[in-house]
């Protein structure tokens, strides 16, 4: 095969692979739209679960949201601080190098196991009990990692121009990096806060071991409150139902579940947006 040949085929594959990518989400989003849409209505949405495979999900919406919403709120400003210490203030040596080989052992670490320390440090050692708190600080060293990487990434982005001319001006590095940097590198540092929170919002293991049942029937009057959850609802109908019903519900609440992420990503993609504009202004 001649080098044209080659590169003709390398264009091929590579055309493919992106509309297999740009498939799969439709897909996906169809077949459970598909067997789910049914079950959509106001009981549903509005009601709470009864007998297991009868009444609503509205604690376990409302349970999803709060569980990633309170982690989030703990974990975004650990991450820019960190972010920001290892692209501004760390030297690079070897220390610097283990704490970075530390962030991504962590971002890869199975979640069940971060679940099972949840359980036994935040459950039982630390008595936080089964409760919204101990499941949202589970989820927060979860996705901890993501956030910080991402706002690294988006820091070190920023051009050195922007940080010269303001140092320049006299202001202090501290400042420089307070109303320059940040604001300069937020559309990024929104994109890790969004797939942290994409991710935490999806997860069964930790909020299992942590949170609660996902068979609540209330919605948390606070944060020692065992917790309801969207995915891990689902987990239990899929597992332990045994008739169409369960997986008609299994495949509705799969829909909803969808629903939220798509409408955080809106709001997270709407603010990353105007930032974008008021930058290039």
């Amino acid at each position: 095969m001649n080098p044209r040949q080659t590169e003709k085929a390398a264009k091929v594959g590579l055309w493919l692979s992106a509309i297999i990518t740009i498939i799969i989400l439709p897909v996906i989003v169809a077949w459970i739209m598909i067997n789910g849409i049914q079950m959509i209505n106001l009981d549903f949405l509005t009601g709470s679960p009864y007998k297991f495979e009868y009444g609503g999900i509205f604690p376990q919406m409302v349970g999803s949201l709060y569980l990633t919403c309170v982690c989030t709120l703990i974990a975004a400003p650990l991450g820019l601080a960190s972010a920001i210490y290892l692209a501004e203030y760390a030297p690079n040596n070897k220390i610097t190098r283990i704490v970075r080989f530390f962030i991504e052992t962590l971002a890869g670490m199975p979640s069940i196991v971060l679940g099972l320390f949840g359980l036994e440090f935040l459950v039982h050692y630390l008595k936080l009990r089964t409760s919204l708190l101990s499941g949202s600080l589970a989820l927060a060293f979860m996705i901890l990692p993501w956030i910080i990487r991402a706002s690294e990434e988006a820091i070190k982005t920023v051009p050195n121009d922007y940080k010269d001319a303001s140092l320049a001006l006299g202001a202090t590095k501290w400042e420089t990096i307070t109303r320059v940097v940040v604001p300069a590198s937020i559309p990024g540092i929104l994109t890790g806060i969004l797939l942290g929170m994409g991710k935490a919002i999806g997860e069964t293991a930790v909020v299992m071991l942590t949170a609660g049942s996902g068979l609540e029937t209330f919605i948390p009057s606070g944060l020692q409150s065992p917790t309801a959850s969207l995915p891990l609802y689902i987990y239990k109908l899929a597992t332990q139902g045994h008739t169409s019903e369960a997986m008609s519900r299994a495949f509705g609440a799969s829909l909803v579940l969808i629903a939220l992420f798509m409408s955080m990503s809106a709001g997270a993609l709407v603010i990353r947006n105007y930032y974008m504009k008021k930058l290039r202004a």
